[in-house]
């Protein structure tokens, strides 16, 4: 399989040289040239293991890697480090169903792709004989940064440098990301919100100048953001493990749709679902559920993208972003793989900070539901959600619930089952719990605060926080967006006169 720059056609790689690079080099986004059609014996795929998954859905995508190559990266990355052989367990909460991808090391669904990046990427790097160290180069909103660190420490020739929005993260995310160990990691906050972060990296993936400077000094960018495809595919896996759960367990047949409710910020996540409805996963509807930042809510509803409006600061921060970058490969679709038109509208968001799509666009996104849930009623979601369940959502997790709740009540969202995409634990987000729950925290210790999630979940304390609060803080960078390039030259040893 060749993939193709969104912005120019012409531009292709392989997929390994695409996992190598990130990001086109023309400032667009990887897509495939064609999307495979997979022929789904659910009969067999309802009794496949997830790493069996894995490999059922990613040869499809990773064609030049040989089987031998793809199945020692899945079987390195889905191992014990997750808390559960399942790896992704479908667990039924009142008349939906809940994917929890939070059991992984870092506790966040991140951890399902960014525990194999860091393997395909060092395959990828011997497939095409690259001597070139991988400078790993990503803004996070709360949860890529960790799990990127995690999969990459110490990984031989790689350095991984995250940025992150100082006030813009939770207290365990920045915790979990201050406190990571390895040699090649580097975690800077920036004075800032996401978007800015994440503008910049793009700025310098993109800055000719900088390029070659690495590469005097065999030093080459890449992305572990959802912009790279070694992130996005490994995340159709666990759509298609999904529907092969609810086959296995008798409530669907062969070929019955399901809908997803996917709590959406960059537009990854949901991305993966799109492209597997489009290898023929029957999915019917894809809930693109946005917290109080509902610039692609507001999309879905007028066909108008625009950034030009306050940045809310949630206690669903993973979710507090305005310009989401993976929405581009959707758009790129939507205007049959136009290049010309796809630029345009993308020159339109970078100058002034808005487009259009025409209706005659709009209609290729049918199967996309869009709605959000306000801080107040996230809140209210988790609460209601306990008391009916007895089962404790994270922030993020809620505001998809609660999107779902408003179109089923408004009779707008298909009467097919419904997988809620659960991604991060609640241990991740004590505070909201606690405040959702009406938990008096004025007076209780972080320590404290976690034991009564504990008590609340009736969980023992994941590995990724069981010694958190003790750990050292080992990073402690801090600085303004227009220093960011300084600051990744001065931690790879390249600022003049050093």
């Amino acid at each position: 399989m060749i993939y193709k720059s969104t912005r120019n056609p012409n531009n292709t790689l392989t997929a390994s040289q695409a996992i190598l690079q990130g990001l086109s080099q023309d400032g667009g986004l990887f897509v495939p040239s064609d999307i495979p059609r997979l022929t789904n014996n659910w009969q067999e795929l309802a009794n496949y293991s997830y790493q069996e998954m894995a490999f059922y859905v990613l040869k499809e995508f990773l064609t030049d890697f040989s089987e031998d190559e793809l199945r020692a990266c899945i079987q390195a990355a889905y191992d014990e480090k997750f808390d559960t052989p399942i790896i992704a367990p479908l667990v039924k909460v009142g008349t939906n169903y809940h994917l929890e991808l939070f059991h992984g090391p870092t506790i966040a669904f991140k951890d399902m792709a960014l525990t194999i990046l860091p393997y395909l990427m060092k395959t990828a790097a011997k497939i095409n004989h690259n001597e070139s160290k991988i400078v790993i180069l990503t803004a996070t909103s709360g949860d890529t940064g960790k799990a990127a660190m995690a999969g990459f420490a110490d990984v031989e020739g790689t350095e991984i440098i995250v940025f992150y929005p100082k006030e813009g993260v939770s207290s365990i995310q920045e915790r979990q990301m201050l406190t990571q160990e390895g040699q090649n990691t580097h975690v800077v906050a920036i004075h800032g919100n996401f978007d800015d972060a994440q503008s910049k990296v793009k700025e310098l993936f993109n800055d000719p100048v900088l390029r070659e400077q690495l590469a005097d000094h065999q030093l080459q960018f890449s992305s572990a953001n959802s912009m790279n495809i070694g992130r996005l595919f490994p995340q159709v896996v666990y759509y298609y493990y999904a529907y092969a759960q609810l086959i296995k367990a008798g409530t669907i047949q062969a070929g019955e749709e399901v809908n997803f409710s996917v709590p959406t910020g960059n537009f990854g996540n949901i991305l993966a679902g799109y492209y597997a409805q489009q290898t023929g996963l029957p999915i019917g509807q894809l809930i693109c559920a946005s917290n109080d930042n509902t610039v692609l809510y507001d999309f879905f509803q007028t066909g108008t993208y625009d950034r030009n409006r306050p940045f809310e600061l949630t206690i669903s921060p993973s979710m507090d972003i305005l310009v989401s970058s993976n929405l581009e490969r959707l758009i790129y679709h939507a205007v049959g793989e136009d290049s010309k038109i796809l630029s345009s509208l993308m020159n339109q968001l970078q100058e002034e900070g808005h487009y259009h799509l025409e209706s005659n666009y709009q209609v290729q996104l049918h199967d996309f539901l869009a709605e959000f849930a306000s801080q107040g009623e996230t809140l209210q979601e988790i609460k209601e959600v306990y008391e009916e369940s007895d089962y404790i959502m994270d922030p993020h997790t809620a505001v998809a619930s609660k999107a779902w709740r408003k179109l089923q009540d408004r009779e707008e969202v298909e009467a097919n089952p419904t997988i809620i995409i659960s991604t991060a634990s609640p241990f991740k987000f004590p505070e909201a719990i606690l405040d959702a729950l009406t938990v008096d925290r004025s007076s209780l210790s972080d320590k404290d605060i976690l034991e009564k999630v504990s008590q609340l979940t009736g969980l023992d304390y994941p590995p990724a926080v069981e010694h958190l609060l003790e750990a050292p803080i080992l990073h402690n960078r801090l600085v303004d967006v227009a220093s960011m390039k300084d600051e990744v030259l001065d931690i790879l040893n390249l600022n003049k006169g050093k």
